[in-house]
């Protein structure tokens, strides 16, 4: 009998899906705290943290797996890559959510709601499309709407950066604003990394 070396199992894209379901429940967490009272936010932020610590640890979980696997299903590379930039879109909520309590902002700039918003669609985008790694069907409209979003994420930043400069006067209160909104950018463009590197390795399986 002729042996396979592909691994039958799925273990990398349940661990893969896992983690990437931590995005959502981040993702969740930080539109109830950006809506929530000033009050309120310390105890929201406190659990986007533990969920940070989960998908730390699931990230941690696939490079075991990789590191103990003779035969991978993808490039161990990409399979590392994959588990890293997951990680990577967690932390940016994650610190997102620590500037908004430690800056102690009362009135949050309605913009930072807008890529909030656009956050969760991305969680909710990427958590349907892993999945589909195991096969490499279904992904391209995955890839397409996510740089979609980060292009209207792009321009919500550019307005919300010039409103800020138009309407605040106190400085502090601007820089704190600013630092939010530059982080939960930088998640956005974190989505479109993990959705580019999807894509690589789409064409590159194909």
């Amino acid at each position: 009998m002729k042996l396979s070396l592909t691994p039958k199992d799925s273990i990398y894209f349940t661990l893969l899906t896992e983690s990437a379901a931590h995005l959502v429940r981040g993702s969740n967490l930080l539109a109830q705290l950006v809506t929530a009272d000033r009050l309120v936010r310390p105890e929201r932020a406190r659990e986007l943290h533990d969920v940070e610590h989960l998908a730390d640890e699931a990230a941690h979980a696939i490079v075991r797996k990789v590191n103990a696997s003779f035969v991978t299903p993808l490039d161990r590379d990409d399979l590392l890559s994959l588990a890293s930039l997951i990680d990577d879109c967690m932390d940016y909520m994650d610190e997102a959510g620590d500037l908004i309590v430690l800056y102690k902002i009362d009135e949050l700039a309605p913009e930072i709601i807008q890529l909030v918003e656009i956050l969760q669609r991305c969680a909710e985008l990427t958590v349907q499309a892993v999945p589909h790694l195991q096969t490499m069907s279904s992904l391209q409209d995955f890839w397409v709407e996510i740089n979609r979003l980060e292009n209207q994420a792009d321009k919500i930043y550019r307005s919300a950066i010039a409103d800020l400069f138009d309407r605040e006067d106190d400085a502090k209160a601007l820089i704190k604003q600013k630092d939010v909104i530059l982080t939960l950018e930088a998640a956005v463009d974190a989505f479109e990394t993990l959705a580019n590197t999807i894509e690589a390795i789409t064409v590159k399986e194909s």
